[in-house]
C-alpha cells in the first residue's frame, strides 16, 4: 500500500485527505492519504524519513519547503513556490499544481472585462495566481500586509479607482477559513459591480464572509473547490507521471 499525504501547520479546514481518500477507494487504489502537521518547516525531515510516495505542500510552507529539496522544476522556481513534492531516483523534487488548478477553475470565468488583478496576499499561493494571469495577458496588482513590491500596496490604499481599475479580485490569504469563519478582509465592497469577478481560494467554508459581502453588491463570485479539484488530480499525475 502506497502512502501519500500533506504536509502544512494546521489541516483541520483540509478537504485534500477527503478528496483523495474517495478518489483512492472509487479507482480501487491501494493507498492511503495522511495529513502531516508540522509547527515549522524544519520538521518536514521527519516526515521525508518516511516510507512516502508523493506529497503536497500547503500554507504556510510553499516557499520555505524548497530548500529542503533535492530539484524543483522550471515552472516551480518561475512562480518562486511548490506545492507538490515527488519522490523519484531518490530524489525529492518540487513541482506547482496551483498554477494550473487556478487556471483550470477560473477559465470558464474571464472575460475581455478582465484586463487588471487585484490580489490578495503575497504568499506562495498568490505567485501561483499571479503567474497564471501574466501567462494569459492579465496585469496584477498586489495588496499585503507588509508591501515590499513595486506593484504592491497596502490594505488602507484600497479605493474606488483601483477596484474600478481591477476586474477580478483574488483573495489568497487564509482570513475566513474554518474555524475563523466570521472573518473577512477589510475591504471597500461597496466599489465592486456585477462586472467584478471575486474569487476566494478559501474553499472551507464554501461561501466566506468574503465571498458574502461581494456576492451581496452583485459581483460574480467563485470560491477555491475546484482549484483544489484540479491542482490535486494534477499532483496525482505528477506522483505516478501520467
Amino acid at each position: 500500500m502506497k502512502t501519500y499525504g500533506l504536509i502544512g501547520e494546521k489541516l483541520d479546514y483540509s478537504f485534500s485527505k477527503t478528496f483523495f481518500d474517495a478518489y483512492f477507494k472509487k479507482n480501487n487504489t491501494d493507498a492511503v492519504f495522511i495529513n502531516y502537521e508540522i509547527p515549522t518547516v524544519d520538521a518536514v525531515i521527519e516526515v521525508f524519513k518516511k516510507d512516502i510516495s508523493g506529497l503536497t505542500v500547503t500554507i504556510p510552507y510553499k516557499e520555505t519547503i524548497i530548500p529542503f529539496l533535492d530539484e524543483i522544476t522550471s515552472e516551480a522556481k518561475e512562480i518562486g513556490a511548490v506545492n507538490v513534492i515527488q519522490f523519484k531516483d531518490g530524489k525529492r523534487i518540487g513541482h506547482n499544481s496551483d498554477a494550473y488548478g487556478f487556471q483550470q477553475s477560473i477559465k470558464p470565468f474571464l472575460t475581455n472585462l478582465h484586463e487588471r488583478a487585484l490580489i490578495l496576499g503575497t504568499g506562495g499561493a498568490s505567485k501561483a495566481v499571479a503567474h497564471v494571469f501574466k501567462s494569459i495577458g492579465i496585469d496584477v496588482i498586489f495588496c499585503s500586509r507588509n508591501p515590499s513590491g513595486p506593484k504592491e500596496f497596502s490594505y488602507d490604499l484600497l479605493n474606488e479607482h483601483m477596484v474600478n481599475a481591477c476586474k477580478v479580485i483574488v483573495n489568497c490569504t487564509p482570513i475566513g477559513t474554518f474555524p475563523n469563519v466570521d472573518e473577512s478582509i477589510d475591504f471597500p465592497f461597496q466599489f465592486l459591480t456585477k462586472d467584478h469577478l471575486v474569487v476566494d481560494l478559501i474553499y472551507n467554508p464554501a461561501k466566506t464572509k468574503f465571498l458574502q459581502k461581494a456576492e451581496e453588491v452583485g459581483a460574480t463570485i467563485l470560491n477555491g473547490e475546484s482549484m483544489l479539484k484540479e491542482q490535486a488530480l494534477k499532483a496525482w499525475e505528477i506522483w505516478n507521471e501520467q
